[in-house]
């Protein structure tokens, strides 16, 4: 009789035990995704700096737009840093300089009506630093503002940072004549140049052996923090820039807020989070000549080697005014993308392409998942409300062995006034189709026609209308 007690007591355990498994497993899988995306929140720290000011004027710089600073603000930086940091305040005034390289627990402040006019000379961009090219490391010019394994630094204030990139500079070296190239002048896509990079990615040459720089034609990016912790890229205007403007790659917990990028020129994306993790990009207007927020990972054989995700990115009431898309991954996205959030933002512009996309190929390869979009208002886009492209292809064959991977994406409480010529274009392989689109509530109106697919499984429709029609869910 004790043992048959013993039995029943222990079978009551293991009820009790698979009951209470059933209930957490319950309990997770009834998770709202968007409380993830509050955690990713809640765990990104703004960075704080002590209680000293560093005044540039006190180091020598002359606010007369002709006056090379460079030095004085490297000084200014290094006093701070030097002494536990601070802030390294510039004055109203216009401010001539060559890159700025920020050091640990520095925060560069310019007060309102300050401007940094950054040089057109690319030897004023000597010595060449760590840096990537479209998601392939190498040794090239130094980004304009730049940090390299820093934490604890940010930019911030009501000033100006203006890269002065032109038809006459930086914009010609793309190849295109609209950006003031022509016949004869080296561009970025000349054999000795791009094209030679991207093979010393694929043939894993050490990178401080992939060296660039002069004779090129290589542009800096803008803004760019590599391998850093902490950063903070808050309130300024960015203008003008030669290449991609805020670049944090191999960054974790970053915060870009209340920034305004007014950049038309070629390559001109607004934000590249590039292998990267914890990144809160909120209360920004993106008016760009190319992607107004691109989320990368690296570019084919580079990309593997690395293989760092870009993950827990969250976009929150920003502004995309002109650009190819509004809210973007890839093409450089090897390593994989996941967990992306982007809620009650505004996007209306007849030269803003696509609101949302995705873009990959079989040389890229990558898996993208968990995409969670809601309460967007979209004016006017040009082709399509989403758009999910895993045959990207510029820089000729981008055919390969390395099939990509596209699932979950769930967008809930989209109007659109005017979606262009598709409400969805999708193309996803046969081997690998395009997985588990989802709209809950979303109205689209004047567009072509309401969906163009291939090699889609599972677009589930709730709640949504397109051209007036209510949408019926498509399973496979």
């Amino acid at each position: 009789m004790p043992i048959l007690k013993h039995k029943s007591f222990f079978g009551l355990l293991l009820l009790s035990i698979l009951f209470s498994c059933n209930a957490t497993k319950e309990k997770v899988a009834m998770e709202n995704h968007w409380d993830k995306m509050q955690q990713i929140i809640d765990s990104i720290s703004t960075p704080v700096f002590p209680d000293k000011v560093y005044n540039v004027l006190d180091f020598g710089s002359v606010a007369d737009g002709v006056f090379d600073n460079t030095n004085s603000f490297k000084d200014a930086i290094k006093a701070c840093s030097e002494s536990g940091g601070g802030m390294v305040i510039i004055p109203k005034g216009k401010y001539l300089s060559g890159p700025i390289h920020l050091e640990s627990n520095v925060n560069l402040h310019l007060e309102e009506g300050a401007e940094i006019l950054f040089s057109t000379n690319p030897k004023d961009y000597y010595p060449l630093v760590h840096t990537s090219y479209e998601g392939t490391e190498l040794m090239n010019y130094s980004p304009l503002i730049y940090a390299y394994r820093k934490k604890n630094i940010a930019i911030t204030g009501k000033g100006i940072l203006n890269g002065q990139a032109s038809n006459e500079n930086w914009w010609s070296w793309c190849g295109k004549d609209i950006y003031g190239w022509k016949e004869g002048m080296g561009n970025q896509k000349d054999s000795l140049n791009l094209p030679v990079l991207m093979e010393m990615g694929e043939n894993n040459v050490p990178v401080d052996k992939r060296i660039f720089g002069e004779n090129h034609f290589l542009r800096p990016s803008f803004i760019e923090p590599f391998d850093c912790v902490n950063v903070l890229v808050e309130g300024v205007k960015i203008i003008n820039a030669p290449f991609w403007v805020i670049h944090p790659i191999k960054c974790t917990n970053v915060i870009i807020d209340g920034v305004t990028v007014e950049s038309h020129g070629p390559n001109n994306d607004g934000c590249d989070p590039e292998y990267s993790k914890n990144v809160w990009i909120k209360n920004c207007t993106f008016n760009t000549g190319d992607d107004c927020i691109a989320i990368k990972s690296g570019r084919n054989g580079d990309g593997r080697r690395v293989a760092i995700k870009s993950e827990n990115i969250v976009i929150q009431n920003c502004k995309m005014i002109d650009g190819h898309g509004g809210v973007v991954i890839g093409s450089e996205i090897s390593a994989g993308v996941r967990n992306v959030f982007a809620e009650n933002c505004t996007m209306d512009s007849p030269n803003l392409d696509r609101a949302f996309r995705i873009k990959t190929n079989s040389k890229r390869g990558g898996v993208v998942e968990n995409i969670y979009v809601r309460n967007i208002e979209i004016g006017e886009v040009k082709e399509c409300v989403l758009k999910v492209n895993m045959f990207y292809g510029i820089y000729g064959v981008q055919s390969g062995n390395f099939i990509p991977v596209v699932k979950n994406i769930y967008l809930e409480n989209i109007t659109v006034k005017n979606g262009g010529e598709y409400g969805i274009l999708a193309k996803g392989y046969k081997e690998s189709p395009i997985s588990n689109i989802n709209f809950k509530n979303v109205i689209i109106e004047k567009v072509n026609e309401p969906f163009s697919l291939e090699n889609v499984e599972n677009l589930n429709f709730e709640n949504t209308y397109i051209n007036g029609s209510l949408m019926t869910s498509i399973k496979n």
